[in-house]
């Protein structure tokens, strides 16, 4: 599933056509990562409009248009944004396409678990449910005190389970989390309640680093991560820690498949 620097990446595409303006060249509405769409409403909001500017926000993208409208897009397991020639011939998967006389904006999904909608604004601006968004690891307003006061009360919490949790580290998705606590040299399955404070901090600052770095490198262009990183080592069976030199274990911890380095995550 895209992740924080993935979302940005795919977003860059679209954001790459402000200034043009567009029609819908095709939109089916009975896939369900369309079905929130209505087509007439849709037809009616795009024609001619002129797309100004995109937003990311975690896993969650928002394109806004001319005319107060904003289309929001997120990209579930399998989406993605891809910018064409405007005569690119429909595939299979291409649910949505947006066509200027300079571009084809296509959302994509073979597995349909990604979502379109589409806001209206009396004025303009931004979304107050996209304002109210909270700050992502990587914004400034994701202070330390902020961090700890979202630890409180979840003392019984799996490390692994509450990085993911997207109301509270937007963006930060199963490769991230695992990065992260490799970085912290913590093991996945840790209940939050027994960190210590040291443990806590180092949370906090790889957190905001993995966060950060994902977005200058992979954000910018798709590029893999140097090999320091234990992405690049996680995706496959037998798997090589960078660090150890030990084989790297997968498990399933809160139901997610979990890369973990037993030598250096305590």
């Amino acid at each position: 599933m895209p992740e924080l620097a993935e979302v940005f990446f795919h977003s860059s595409h679209w954001k790459a056509a402000c200034g043009e303006r567009f029609d819908v060249a095709w939109f089916h509405s009975q896939p369900r990562c369309c079905r929130e769409l209505d087509a007439a409403t849709l037809v009616a909001s795009i024609d001619s409009a002129q797309l100004l500017s995109g937003y990311t926000h975690g896993k969650r993208m928002l394109f806004a248009f001319s005319g107060n409208r904003f289309l929001e897009v997120h990209l579930g397991m399998t989406g993605s944004l891809h910018r064409l020639q405007p005569d690119h011939e429909e595939l299979k998967h291409d649910h949505l396409a947006l066509r200027s006389s300079r571009s084809l904006l296509v959302f994509r999904d073979p597995r349909q678990f990604g979502r379109l909608a589409l806001h209206e604004t009396d004025d303009g601006e931004l979304p107050g449910w996209w304002k109210d968004l909270p700050p992502q690891p990587h914004d400034r307003a994701f202070t330390r005190k902020r961090f700890h006061l979202l630890l409180q009360r979840r003392d019984k919490a799996i490390v692994k389970s509450l990085l993911l949790q997207q109301e509270l580290f937007p963006g930060v998705g199963n490769w991230m989390a695992d990065e992260i606590l490799w970085r912290a040299r913590l093991k996945p399955d840790r209940r939050l309640g027994t960190l210590k404070d040291a443990e806590r901090n180092a949370l906090f600052k790889e957190l905001r680093w993995v966060c950060r770095e994902a977005l200058r490198i992979i954000g910018k262009d798709y590029s893999d991560p140097p090999k320091q990183w234990l992405f690049t080592h996680r995706w496959r069976d037998g798997g090589i820690c960078p660090v150890s030199g030990v084989p790297l274990r997968r498990d399933t911890i809160g139901g997610r498949t979990t890369c973990w380095s037993p030598e250096v995550q305590l």
